[in-house]
């Protein structure tokens, strides 16, 4: 495991005289008469300050990083003329600001099965020799929950990296940490002085590690993943991503590509900001893109004097446990909407919950706590829709059906594809606000819930790192591919899957679940795989009409070519667009995949046609006669006669004959604009 953790990510862009940028070389130009890239890097800024001496007082030309893996160039802190003179060298691609990132930030393992006797977690060997960074703003290295004790597990030889001295837990768990901070609890530390990192240890009581940065934005993003490539990674968990930027300016986009060339597998984040479409970040056609989906299970109780057990859903830590207090329930207050009301109750736990409810669970929440009650009872079926902080609060969601129960009680007075993202149990870090009693009283927790993409996309990093264990041979491409093809559609009573958090009665579409719920078992035998190679990626750029500058800054390298642009990515989903106004549309893909299995194989397609249109397939069977054999097909969406302008969801799936793979393509038939 590697661990590159951002704490604080607050973007610097410098004074207005200097500004940190991004800038990217040509590697083809590299001057044999330096011996390596940084000196050739360290030699380009040494020759701009003579250039434009006396043009930056304030704040001194200096050089940040220098990348080699990620991308080929440096982030460098440079005046506006400066920018310019770099521009005019004749081994410049491209050069753009430094950006600040968006963050997205127990029982899941058996949700998802792997903790089953057979399946990917033994075929696999349990991950060995398998080295995963993780990339997150919410990781807490030091709790308990990352130490290896009693693991007999020896460092895979080919691990790269060296455990620096400090660190609390033993070497096999290498902790290189991305810090960006400039801003902690007690005030702003200025950027170059030299005492910021120790007082940021001494503030949070972190072991000394190696840190990139110390702003945590674009250019400490690349860093980290520019010596995770290094470092022979191959699998890399990214909870972050860049809003509004091309690719071609996406330094995790840029960043992956180099991972993807090397055969890791990058898993991200699709980012919180729906349910609105075209919300997500991290689209990144060579990337895996994670949503979150919810789970099973519930956590806290509400134990009677009666000793009934009411099951509910709260994040209260359990060393603050609030027990032997009266259980209040008053008609005139149970709407719980007022801190004035509130305030008045004798103590106690209040029961709220009534039909005239106005307010949200989160704003009950929030009155509980501004009234400075001891706690809480509230009733909701949809407890998802509360935001995780407010939940930091002495108060339990009980369902509206158990609620009969408590009031009748004596005296008594809630992308690719989806993995588990609501309300995981996560390692946090025990210097932060875990809870609160009133507003006053802060309480700490060694773990806590957390919900979101950041949560679900560690869930597909773990399965994917399996899968590399168990298929070593496979591509990035490959291995996304088996995820995909593989994931339901159906929840666990094998229903459609529902969005529950805002439409709890709609079914949700592939935009916002993907191909659905990750199935690691079912990944590990696909039966077909959809592969792509760097080449086919940048065909995808090339259609796009990059430039050719653009597309180095990308792939780094000249030896792609433009020669076969192509719109269609052998990707294992489709998506097609149909004109608004005359609502035409005749969309050809062609696809390519290949038999994983040992053997001879044949399948038969089905397909579930999106509404108002009409997808076939050619040829609608296939038959491989030895593992590894590859076969072609077409699908052709073609216009029916749909009057209402929206989008359609439909399905592939490739039946096998007499065997038990089905690998299934969501199809998705859009208006253009809308997604």
């Amino acid at each position: 495991m590697f661990f590159i953790t951002h704490w604080f990510l607050l973007a610097l862009h410098g004074s207005a005289e200097s500004s940190t940028y991004i800038v990217h070389m040509d590697k083809s130009l590299f001057p044999n008469v330096f011996t390596t890239h940084h000196d050739w890097f360290e030699s380009t800024i040494d020759s701009i300050k003579s250039a434009t001496l006396g043009d930056s007082p304030k704040k001194s030309t200096k050089l940040v990083y220098s990348y080699i893996h990620a991308m080929f160039g440096f982030s460098a802190v440079l005046s506006s003329k400066e920018l310019e003179a770099v521009k005019n060298s004749h081994d410049f691609v491209a050069a753009y600001p430094d950006r600040s990132a968006t963050i997205d930030t127990t029982h899941t393992f058996e949700f998802l099965s792997i903790d089953s006797s057979s399946g990917l977690w033994h075929a696999s060997n349990f991950g060995e020799d398998v080295i995963v960074v993780v990339i997150d703003t919410g990781v807490w290295p030091e709790s308990e929950s990352f130490k290896d004790d009693g693991m007999t597990k020896k460092i895979p030889d080919r691990w790269k990296g060296t455990c620096e001295e400090g660190q609390e837990f033993n070497t096999s768990m290498c902790n290189f940490k991305l810090i960006g901070a400039r801003y902690f609890n007690k005030g702003v530390i200025a950027a170059n002085s030299n005492g910021w990192l120790e007082a940021l240890h001494q503030e949070l009581g972190l072991p000394c590690t190696r840190s990139f940065g110390k702003w945590g934005v674009a250019s400490d993003v690349l860093a980290g993943m520019d010596q995770a490539i290094a470092d022979g990674v191959d699998v890399i968990s990214i909870s972050m991503g860049f809003d509004g930027v091309p690719l071609y300016e996406d330094p995790i986009a840029i960043a992956c590509f180099a991972a993807m060339e090397k055969g890791v597998l990058v898993s991200s984040s699709a980012g919180n900001d729906g349910p609105d479409l075209g919300t997500l970040h991290n689209g990144i056609p060579w990337l895996l893109t994670v949503a979150a989906g919810t789970i099973n299970r519930t956590f806290g109780a509400l134990v009677l004097g009666n000793d009934q057990t009411i099951t509910g859903w709260t994040l209260f830590p359990e060393n603050a446990l609030v027990e032997n207090l009266p259980l209040i329930y008053n008609k005139n207050i149970s709407a719980c909407n007022s801190v004035k009301v509130l305030s008045k109750v004798a103590k106690g736990i209040i029961l709220c919950g009534s039909k005239l409810d106005t307010l949200s669970i989160h704003e009950k929440m929030w009155l509980v706590n501004q009234a400075n009650l001891l706690g809480a009872v509230l009733i909701s079926d949809y407890p998802l829709l509360a935001d995780t902080e407010a939940w930091r609060s002495p108060t339990i969601i009980i369902s509206a059906e158990d609620a009969a129960s408590v009031i009748n009680y004596p005296a008594v007075l809630k992308p690719d594809i989806m993995a588990p993202g609501s309300y995981v149990l996560a390692a946090f870090n025990p210097h932060k606000k875990a809870a609160t009693i009133g507003t006053n009283v802060f309480l700490s927790s060694d773990y806590t819930f957390m919900s979101g993409t950041s949560m679900a996309c560690p869930h597909a990093s773990g399965v994917a790192a399996l899968l590399k264990a168990a298929h070593p041979q496979w591509s990035a491409a490959a291995i996304r591919s088996a995820l995909v093809t593989t994931a339901s559609p159906l929840d666990n009573t094998q229903n459609p899957i529902r969005e529950y958090g805002y439409h709890p009665s709609q079914y949700a579409s592939p935009l916002a679940i993907g191909a659905g719920q990750i199935d690691p078992n079912k990944a590990l035998d696909p039966g077909l795989i959809y592969d792509a190679t760097p080449q086919d990626y940048v065909n995808l750029l090339c259609a796009l009409k990059y430039t050719k500058k653009q597309i180095l800054t990308v792939s780094r390298s000249v030896s792609y070519n433009c020669s076969k642009p192509s719109f269609d990515l052998n990707y294992p989903s489709f998506v097609a667009f149909y004109n608004n106004k005359t609502r035409s549309i005749f969309h050809k893909f062609r696809r390519t995949v290949t038999n994983v299995v040992d053997g001879a194989a044949s399948y038969r397609a089905k397909v579930t046609q999106p509404k108002g249109f009409v997808v076939t397939v050619s040829p609608e069977t296939v038959a491989f006669r030895f593992k590894n054999d590859k076969l072609s097909y077409d699908v052709i969406i073609k216009y029916r006669k749909y009057k209402k302008e929206n989008i359609s969801f439909g399905d592939l799936v490739w039946i096998e004959d007499g065997g038990a793979h089905r690998v299934r393509s969501p199809i998705v038939v859009a208006p253009s604009g809308l997604v």
